[in-house]
């Protein structure tokens, strides 16, 4: 049976949207790699110094990014409602003002605790001398990140996916470009190691940031903002920004780190047994791509109609937003499944990471139902500006359910690395059903802003 035309015309609003920023996303993957690679070339101290170093600034790269994600639900409403343009760009002047002070903090805190926190890693000594040189330098793309973040998210909430997009791309490949010169050096340019590498990705981030910029004044949705051209702030700006996004920077924290606590538990099954883990990890990560962007689609889509007063196409939006998503996951799934030996097979040379490899890809289909569901649920939440609860079910599902769950399977009844696979799972599914729940129980206001 075909849906409806309204749901049609939805799902084809909501990928024109999405699909620019599943290409960002891939582009910002990308990046990640392009240093791995280009690092990993130098030597195993200098791979070491860069996979640490960046996992450890995965943490205020997630919260941050998390509250400026506010700021596409928030657009997106006002929008709706029928917004001035250039109010809008006052709201947008207060969140490059915020993005300043959150990058100089987020720079400040690196460079204060990234000695100490490596130092107590117990690497060996002239690992972490690199780690600490590599962070320190590679902190400075709190900058052109949080200035990205801020352009970006107020972009979406005005459907202007493509210039994302293209910011992206420029950054990914400024970031190829200045790291092959400035790690390997080239004529007068002396080679710089690990340091170069974290120079260029600085480089390669505000690249990116002031592309976005450019593109503020030729792109017809973000024009008449006057982002650059008027003057002034928005009074209260900050405060909505905060007490929205926080809790959404606490849910990709929640997410995050339960994926973390798992990758520690594998290693404590042995060292084939976390090689193996990263490869399938690393696959899901990559895929987990395109059900992130039909999320941040379906926040502007929801919020649009939230703004506008239509509650009825807002519950619409949200979802076929979750459909998409879904219906995505069931073709990862599908790949994983039936592709899973190939997959590892290109990752890894070593005949038994790679049987094992495939045996978690197997198992990572299973969770990318409750992925694609819960990332699209949380997206529709956004644009309801509904984010406390959510965050409170997240955390209930990841850290409540899913670490115990998983433990518990893998320790407590034998299962090993299988057990942490479906405790992974148990955690997504938890929140994928709260989620939705919420969705299906709020997205029937008729307000633009719910009780949280």
């Amino acid at each position: 049976m075909l849906p409806s035309p309204a749901v049609r015309a939805e799902m084809r609003a909501n990928l024109k949207l999405a699909l620019p920023l599943i290409a960002a996303q891939l582009a910002g993957v990308g990046m990640g790699a392009t240093d791995t690679v280009m690092a990993g070339r130098l030597g195993a101290r200098e791979l070491a110094a860069v996979a640490v170093s960046t996992n450890l600034n995965v943490v205020p790269f997630v919260l941050f990014m998390g509250l400026f994600m506010a700021a596409s639900a928030i657009a997106s409403q006002r929008r709706g409602a029928g917004g001035d343009p250039e109010s809008l760009g006052r709201f947008g002047r207060s969140l490059l003002r915020l993005a300043l002070l959150v990058a100089l903090f987020w720079f400040g805190l690196v460079q204060l605790l990234a000695a100490p926190l490596l130092q107590r890693l117990g690497l060996d000594p002239q690992t972490t001398a690199l780690a600490i040189a590599y962070l320190r330098t590679y902190a400075g793309s709190a900058f052109g990140l949080c200035l990205f973040f801020a352009l970006r998210f107020l972009a979406e909430g005005q459907e202007a996916s493509r210039p994302v997009m293209l910011a992206g791309l420029a950054g990914l490949i400024a970031n190829a470009l200045l790291n092959w010169l400035l790690i390997y050096g080239a004529g007068p340019i002396p080679a710089l190691g690990v340091v170069g590498s974290g120079i260029a990705t600085t480089l390669a981030c505000l690249v990116m940031a002031a592309t976005l910029a450019w593109l503020y004044g030729r792109d017809a949705r973000l024009r008449p903002l006057r982002l650059f051209a008027g003057r002034g702030g928005e009074p209260g700006a900050r405060r909505e920004l905060l007490r929205l996004g926080l809790p959404i920077g606490a849910i990709l924290l929640a997410e995050a780190g339960l994926f973390v606590a798992v990758s520690v538990l594998m290693a404590r099954i042995g060292e084939q047994t976390i090689a193996a883990y990263q490869v399938a990890i690393n696959f899901a990560s990559v895929t987990f791509m395109i059900p992130m962007g039909i999320g941040f689609a379906t926040t502007v889509r929801v919020g649009y109609f939230q703004g506008a007063g239509d509650a009825v196409a807002a519950r619409l939006a949200g979802y076929t937003g979750m459909v998409l998503g879904v219906g995505n996951a069931a073709f990862n799934a599908s790949l994983m499944w039936l592709a899973g030996g190939l997959i590892a097979a290109a990752y890894s040379r070593d005949p038994a990471i790679a049987a094992q490899a495939a045996g978690f890809l197997a198992l990572a289909g299973a969770f990318q139902f409750f992925d694609g569901l819960q990332v699209t649920a949380n997206g529709a939440l956004r644009g309801l500006k509904d984010t406390r609860i959510p965050m409170l079910i997240t955390l209930a599902a990841y850290w409540l359910l899913g670490l115990p769950v998983a433990w518990g399977l893998a320790f407590g009844l034998g299962l090993g690395a299988d057990g942490l696979w479906w405790g992974l799972t148990a955690g997504l599914g938890a929140a994928a059903l709260g989620l939705s729940l919420r969705f299906r129980r709020h997205s029937r206001a008729p307000t633009a802003v719910l009780p949280q």
